[in-house]
């Protein structure tokens, strides 16, 4: 089968394609005949060594993905071959198949395609939980996203709509708000021409946001800090900025603040049993219409450099995802 090696630590440039044996099954596992895999800005730190974990040498990236169910491990149960599922790899993604832990999947709704399944589970999981599990998200509260076309952002957007915030979108350009707005925004900020502060203290009537959704970090954070509401929330989501902010105590003293990291990950392990529930209500908004997954670009396997290339330029809107040919 094709999979995309990582054999030395480098940017997209340094990947490669090659034919490598099928992984060897095992008990309580699925083999996936993999349809579409989702990119994440996970992969490039991944590739790069510079990730909370780092893999040894050489290992297939791809953190999530979604196909078709083709053999079925000892101790498995309600799965069988031919399901449509999405995968929650973590690792290995990036191949034409994969063993996982039944665990690690689920079943696709009827009406959703592999290319959407496959950005789906970290994109809307990480948005959901944040919003809901930390943020408690209340409805009418003022929710500010940034990178709000982005692959994260945009499904942030998503879900405090139909969680009943008010949502603020701010990303650079117009192409982006047009997304953005598609998607049910509320209100709009270019940061690349107008400050957040002044706009965030208009459209809210000086009283600032009261949750705010930060995948980007850097300056973007330290607008933050300026725009959040008193006794506001901010969910650290990433650092795609490629700053991490140092964040001022007085502030979040000052204004009552919570500061709240958010790593959708470690609930793989720790709580497995909130995120089946967490999918049912997503899935259940799909269903409703209230979620429309987002791919604004599609590349083949042997794409993959590209793929992550345009990610990491910022040229992208919601997913990115490749297929097998």
């Amino acid at each position: 089968m094709r999979a995309v090696l990582c054999k030395e630590w480098g940017g997209p440039e340094k990947l490669v394609v090659e034919d490598v044996p099928p992984q060897a099954m095992r008990a309580g596992a699925v083999r996936v005949a993999v349809r579409a895999a989702g990119l994440n800005f996970l992969d490039l730190l991944l590739i790069a060594g510079q990730y909370q974990e780092k893999p040894p040498l050489p290992f297939t990236p791809g953190a999530e993905a979604a196909g078709v169910v083709t053999e079925v491990g000892s101790g498995v149960s309600g799965v069988k071959s031919g399901d449509r599922v999405m995968v929650m790899a973590g690792l290995g993604a990036f191949a034409e198949e994969i063993v996982v832990d039944a665990a690690r999947m689920m079943p696709i709704p009827a009406k959703m395609d592999f290319a959407a399944a496959a950005g789906f589970p970290i994109a809307y999981g990480t948005s959901y939980g944040a919003l809901d599990w930390r943020a408690r998200l209340q409805p009418g509260e003022w929710l500010l996203v940034y990178g709000a076309a982005g692959g994260v952002g945009l499904t942030a957007l998503e879900v405090g709509k139909a969680l009943g915030a008010r949502v603020i979108a701010c990303a650079g350009g117009a192409e982006k708000l047009a997304v953005a707005k598609e998607h049910g925004a509320d209100h709009l900020i270019d940061y690349a021409r107008e400050d957040i502060r002044e706009r965030v203290k208009e459209i809210t009537g000086g009283g600032g946001a009261d949750v705010i959704y930060d995948p980007v970090g850097g300056d973007a954070f330290d607008a933050a800090l300026r725009s959040i509401a008193w006794e506001g929330r901010i969910l650290i989501i990433g650092f795609a900025s490629g700053r991490i902010p140092q964040i001022p105590a007085n502030i979040a003293l000052v204004k009552n603040i919570s500061l709240i990291g958010f790593y959708w990950g470690s609930y793989q392990s720790r709580r497995p049993a909130v995120l089946q529930q967490t999918f049912a209500q997503l899935f259940s908004w799909f269903e409703g219409g209230k979620l429309r997954p987002h791919v604004s670009q599609r590349f083949d396997l042997k794409d993959v450099a590209s793929a992550l290339q345009m990610m990491r330029q910022r040229k992208s809107t919601g997913k990115v995802v490749l297929t097998m040919g």
